[in-house]
């Protein structure tokens, strides 16, 4: 569906430090880091395509979080969920909702909603029931 999500930063540097070791918990590997333009990309294992991009806005203005606006990232399990949000509020993220189960959304539905450092709203989900 998506060719690429990307996601303004005031701070690339900072920024990295969050998503690289988010992005190693969710299985997404580092697809390329430009320091000097700044930005950098990642994507699931052995597809092209969708990528998640993240840098300073390409207008040159100063990045602002949208009101409304929010990256969800699959999580194969529930563990991994539990693992990423934990590994958010370690690099700097802020919590906007624990993991757990939201059967507003479906019965399965288990996911944890964080911001990152720039304020970016993001949101790791498994649509997965429990494992036996």
């Amino acid at each position: 569906m998506f060719s690429h999500v990307f996601l303004g930063t005031a701070d690339f540097e900072r920024a990295l430090a969050f998503y690289e070791p988010l992005m190693a918990v969710l299985g997404l590997e580092r697809r390329f880091v430009e320091h000097e333009r700044p930005w950098a990309g990642w994507q699931a294992p052995g597809v092209a395509r969708p990528l998640f991009l993240l840098g300073r806005p390409y207008d040159g203005q100063p990045h602002a979080p949208g009101n409304g606006q929010m990256v969800a990232f699959l999580a194969a399990d529930r563990a991994t969920v539990d693992r990423a949000h934990a590994v958010a509020l370690a690099h700097g993220g802020s919590c906007e909702g624990p993991p757990g189960l939201r059967p507003e959304y479906h019965a399965h539905y288990w996911g944890a909603y964080f911001r990152d450092p720039d304020g970016n709203k993001l949101c790791v989900a498994c649509h997965a029931p429990p494992a036996p």
